[in-house]
């Protein structure tokens, strides 16, 4: 009895406790989405808060705000957290959980399922009670409704990108203003003079145009023919003088198109001067030392760029005049200061970028005033005024509009020194952004200075953020371009490098925009930088502002060898490694123990022998990238990562997937040198996410062929070892590929058959590479309309290739190489080719004539010959063509070198015309 009465005394006491907490798991969906609702309105409320604070005169204010934001911010992270690991929850959920109509009948598995929800679900409590603190203390409730949305909604979004216009991205308005002179004083001292060393010195502030002015005279083909060896550099506050020296090297090898030494990346100090110097001697070089900040350098690289009496030049750009002072130690110095532009350039520039759009340049009736009022605040700075330019060319054109920000301009700027300004001019812009475009602005805070990343490697980190959500029909990929467009349109971010289609490869920012965003990243919070040592700013701006945080590590960068670093922050997203020095597996390990919520986790060109152990604790992680490492093998573990979106191990050791990858259902982008097959090919068909595959080897029967046809999502394809007993199987696959951009087929063996029949399903192919025999002509190829890059190698074609293929109407490049054609001649017909703009022609060993009629390849600006052998003379008719930049000929036999030498070749006046001409002697 006794028994009983206690039995029933503890179930009277613990049936609240039992009811509460089923209660609490049962309401975890609505609490959910309560919070995801608070955490739209408190981005939205943070925007606009932001800019408060920035126009805040009263300190005191000003810091309120501040510190009121700061705590938004963490409360946004704890929010972004739980709403993560409630959706994880969600994907995990069986029908019979707390909620659903049958509990599951299993105790063991009940247990094992529910206690992790109850944790979740006082998480979620927690989170709830620490936003509505936040919102009593600072008397926000009534801020919050639901139906506010941020500035980056649907609607307002759609009407942003109307305008975004993608030829911007071609135009250089810096390039055009107030250079004419300079550019004629530079180009004299580069070309004439002395036949000893002469440094050539360019100097003024950040945002005056060096680089820009610089770049235009070392691409000058005047300038460049005269000179045996090229190479620009760009040299961080942070450089190191084996990395410098190494840099260049490869650099003079890369301008040559060869690969540099094998041990380069082993050379120490003394070896790589040794190297350096041998490499030049008896060359006329120039070379270009951009955004060059201590007197020290010039000693670092003096003894590798030596006097070798062949007129060679040194250009350095500079902010500090102390660097000319040390060069005239050794050499002859001339020294061109940059001014800031006139009133009238300043007023031209300005019209050119604010009114692009919507007056040709024209400035409208009625903003002549305000124009000028806003022109003389930017101080002749061309950076700033295409910067303001740009913000402006998103407003209204009116009058009481232009002039009320005229009037905010002049508040801002008022006491401070001209480089605070011109900063406080930049940050205006950022200001004005749209709340997702500022993030994505903040994330080049995270890669070194000078860095230039690929659009590709940025834009999948974007999304992995969810920095970009769908909208509409597009894809998050195609959102994120618009995004990069629009932030270069607002000459934010330059693009320093394009893919042959005019889409952005590469880009960076401009020191200048660069301590704007240290700035803004000190005030939000963004992210952490750990370098040798923290990267300051100019030091024109006060040293503490650094680019560090302070509170919760959202980001991380980790540019140091140091493995005492300790991660200790839960809430730590994104990890990006940037060291050549070696990381120990100890502190690898401790990764995944502590930053479990990690999305991205970087480790790209860094010296990283071990994958973490307990890699797939990071369940929440969507872009993992070892490429460029020292990587052998991926652990079986990967397999628990079930959100990831990218994983890249190409230029790594690892060849072989682990079988359990194939349970990566969220997988889209699987990057390799080589992938084998063998633990694939009977899964990979249930990897239905994937849109991109490289390079995957086929196995001997032909099984992941198969597979492949149910990856409908697929937009590029990278196959090797393809034998012509799988082509009616990749036929069929392919034809179940509506979207594929990009294909490649390699068959990796000598006469091996790539014929292919026609395929109807190849309608959106941008890029076909065919590396195999070819029996007979694949007629498909022609009706490609939207094909502009083929590539066709170790095809042993008899016939002409090019009375197929003049006509296509999208074609921009083509490649014919390795033994592609068997034929004598090549015959480039009047009126075809006429959008082609680069041709390249490679290892054809019975080719002995080239002719192109005038009218063909009217678009043609780069043409590429290599080891013909039996070419005894340049391509008749080359010199029709008027837009040929570029003519590159290595390994050509000694009749075709000496058709064309400078020293008395009869067929040389036929590529006077072309800027670049480059002959690298081979004597075949």
């Amino acid at each position: 009895m006794c028994n009983w009465d206690y039995l029933v005394s503890f179930a009277r006491a613990v049936y609240p406790i039992i009811v509460d907490v089923f209660n609490q798991v049962r309401g975890v969906k609505k609490e959910s989405a309560d919070i995801e609702a608070d955490l739209e309105s408190f981005k939205a409320f943070i925007h606009g808060a932001d800019k408060e604070a920035e126009d805040e005169q009263d300190a005191d204010r000003r810091e309120g705000i501040k510190k009121m934001v700061k705590q938004l911010r963490e409360a946004a992270f704890c929010m972004e957290d739980v709403i993560d690991e409630y959706e994880i929850s969600c994907e995990e959920k069986q029908p019979g959980d707390p909620g659903c109509a049958v509990l599951p009948c299993d105790a063991v598995g009940f247990t094992k399922t529910l206690i992790p929800r109850i944790l979740l679900a006082y998480k979620i409590h927690d989170v709830k009670s620490l936003v509505c603190g936040i919102k009593e203390r600072y008397g926000l409730c009534s801020q919050f409704s639901l139906e506010q949305r941020p500035y980056s909604s649907r609607g307002n979004q759609n009407a942003a990108w109307q305008n975004i216009r993608l030829a911007a991205l071609h135009t250089h308005e810096a390039d055009t203003e107030g250079l004419e002179g300079p550019r004629k004083i530079l180009k004299d001292w580069l070309v004439d003079g002395l036949k000893e060393l002469t440094v050539i010195t360019v100097e003024g502030m950040g945002g005056l145009g060096k680089t820009t002015l610089s770049k235009q005279v070392f691409d000058n083909p005047d300038v460049r023919k005269l000179f045996d060896c090229h190479a620009w550099i760009t040299v961080s506050q942070s450089y190191t003088v084996v990395e410098l020296l190494r840099k260049l090297l490869c650099k003079f090898y890369e301008d040559k198109k060869n690969s540099p030494p094998q041990n380069v990346s082993t050379m120490d100090r003394e070896s790589l001067i040794d190297e350096v110097r041998n490499y030049l001697n008896g060359k006329r070089y120039v070379v270009v030392f951009d955004d060059v900040w201590n007197k020290e350098f010039w000693y670092d690289i003096k003894l590798a760029l030596f006097d070798n009496k062949e007129k060679s030049r040194i250009l350095i750009t500079t902010r500090d005049k102390d660097v000319a002072v040390c060069c005239k130690e050794s050499c002859f110095v001339h020294v061109h200061k940059m001014n800031p532009l006139t009133e009238v350039e300043s007023l031209k520039l300005f019209y050119k970028k604010a009114f692009q759009r919507d007056f040709n340049g024209c400035c409208p009736e009625g903003l002549e005033n305000t124009s000028l009022e806003i022109v003389k605040k930017c101080q002749g700075f061309p950076l700033a005024i295409v910067v303001i330019g740009g913000l402006l060319a998103n407003k209204p054109k009116d009058k009481g509009e232009w002039e009320r920000f005229s009037q905010r301009l002049r508040l801002e700027l008022e006491g401070n020194s001209r480089l605070i300004s011109i900063i406080k001019i930049l940050s205006l812009s950022y200001d004005n952004l749209p709340y997702n475009l500022k993030s994505c602005l903040l994330y080049f805070g995270m890669y070194p200075e000078d860095y230039e990343v690929k659009s590709s490697r940025l834009i999948r980190q974007w999304i992995a953020e969810w920095f970009v959500k769908y909208e509409g029909r597009k894809t998050l990929k195609e959102l994120a371009q618009q995004y990069l467009t629009e932030l270069i349109n607002r000459s934010l971010v330059q693009v320093t490098s394009f893919t042959i289609d005019g889409k952005v490869k590469t880009c960076c920012v401009h020191d200048s925009i660069r301590e704007m965003i240290i700035r803004k990243i000190k005030d939000t919070g963004f992210c952490q930088y750990v370098g040798e040592r923290d990267q300051s700013v100019s030091s024109e701006i006060d040293e503490h502002d650094q680019l560090v945080s302070s509170g919760i590590i959202r980001r991380l960068t980790i540019a140091t060898g140091s493995n005492d670093l300790s991660i200790e922050s839960s809430h730590i997203r994104v990890i990006l490694f940037f060291t050549n020095k070696g990381l120990s597996q100890d502190f690898i390990n401790r990764i995944p123990a502590n930053s479990t919520p990690l999305k991205v986790l970087d480790f790209e060109d860094a010296r990283l022998y071990h994958v973490p152990e307990n890699l797939g604790n990071l369940i929440y992680l969507k872009y993992l990238s070892f490429r460029n490492t020292r990587v052998k093998s991926l652990p079986r573990s990967i397999g628990k990562l079930q959100n990831l979106e990218t994983l890249d191990v190409r230029q790594t050791n690892v060849h072989e997937m682990p079988k359990e990858i194939s349970e990566l259902r969220k997988l889209c982008h699987l990057l390799a040198n080589k992938i084998s097959s063998v633990q694939l090919k009977d899964s990979l068909g249930g990897m239905t996410s994937l849109q991109k595959i490289s390079m995957l080897i086929i196995d001997y029967d032909g099984v992941v062929i198969r597979e492949l046809g149910k990856l409908k999502k697929l937009r590029n394809l990278s196959i090797t070892e393809f034998r012509e007993a799988h082509k009616n199987a990749l036929c069929s696959s392919l034809n179940e590929m509506r979207h594929l951009e990009k294909l490649f087929v390699d068959t990796d063996e000598d006469h091996q058959v790539i014929d292919l029949p026609f395929m109807s399903s190849l309608s959106t192919l941008r890029k076909l590479c065919l590396s195999g025999e070819l029996t007979k002509w694949p007629d498909w190829i022609p009706k490609l309309l939207n094909l502009t890059k083929l590539s066709l190698m170790c095809s042993n074609l008899i016939y002409d290739p090019l009375e197929s293929l003049k006509d296509m109407p999208s074609l921009l490049f083509l490649s014919i190489s390795r033994r592609a054609y068997q034929g004598r001649a090549l015959h480039f017909q009047y009126g075809g080719f006429q959008k082609l703009k680069e041709l390249k022609l490679e290892d054809l060993h019975y080719l002995s004539s080239i002719s192109i009629d005038e009218g063909a390849l009217h678009s043609l600006e780069k043409l590429q010959l290599y080891r013909i052998p039996q070419l005894k003379k340049i391509p008749s008719g080359i010199q029709h063509l008027k837009k040929l930049k570029v003519l590159n000929m290595w390994f050509m036999p000694t009749e075709f070198e000496q058709s064309i030498s400078l020293n008395g070749g009869q067929e040389r006046w036929v590529i006077q015309h072309v800027p670049h001409v480059t002959l690298f002697s081979g004597l075949v």
